[in-house]
């Protein structure tokens, strides 16, 4: 069993931001795979999918982003899932806007959402796909910045980020994570 974790904050108010991007992939992986996300619990909201013979949970977690790995090891207890079986999905402003990059481990790199996971499932072992949100132009406060939405001509290209971001999770279930990382980091 696989889990794609996309990170984010609940509520409208939230919806659409580029702290959000991590939301927007699994909506777009649970389209891909012609499943919903229904169950409300461990924190978050997940949904069960098949790739194959592979049984995959796509999860959002519900406790604001600087708490997401309270939810991600409630769900890898629960359904006894290792490390090495979890793809992690979340914006980084160290990447350029629509640009995405993917990596087998490593540390937290200022992100709170990743810092909470690293702390809850006790390793940095786990699978990330980055999502570039670009850094803010002029004197705007990183938490605006992240916190707003898209303008009408970023969300095209944020949109075949996020195509994209989805294909190479779906790629991850069924194959090595080397081989995904040739396929789609560029």
């Amino acid at each position: 069993m696989k889990l794609i974790v996309g990170l984010g904050n609940p509520g409208a108010k939230y919806a659409g931001t580029r702290h959000n991007i991590g939301f927007d992939v699994i909506d777009e992986v649970a389209k891909q795979l012609d499943a919903e996300l229904t169950e409300a619990k461990h924190k978050g909201i997940y949904g069960i999918a098949r790739k194959g013979t592979e049984k995959v949970i796509l999860l959002k977690p519900l406790t604001y982003m600087n708490l997401s790995g309270e939810s991600i090891g409630e769900v890898m207890r629960y359904y006894n899932i290792e490390a090495e079986d979890v793809v992690v999905v979340y914006d980084d402003l160290d990447l350029p806007q629509g640009k995405i990059r993917l990596r087998q481990k490593g540390s937290a790199g200022g992100h709170n959402g990743i810092k909470s996971a690293i702390a809850h499932l006790g390793t940095d072992q786990f699978k990330r796909v980055r999502v570039g949100i670009g850094r803010p132009d002029g004197p705007v406060k990183t938490v605006d910045y992240v916190l707003g939405k898209f303008s009408e001509e970023e969300q095209k290209e944020m949109s075949d980020a996020v195509e994209k971001s989805a294909s190479a999770c779906i790629h991850a279930i069924e194959h090595s994570f080397i081989d995904v990382m040739n396929k789609y980091n560029q």
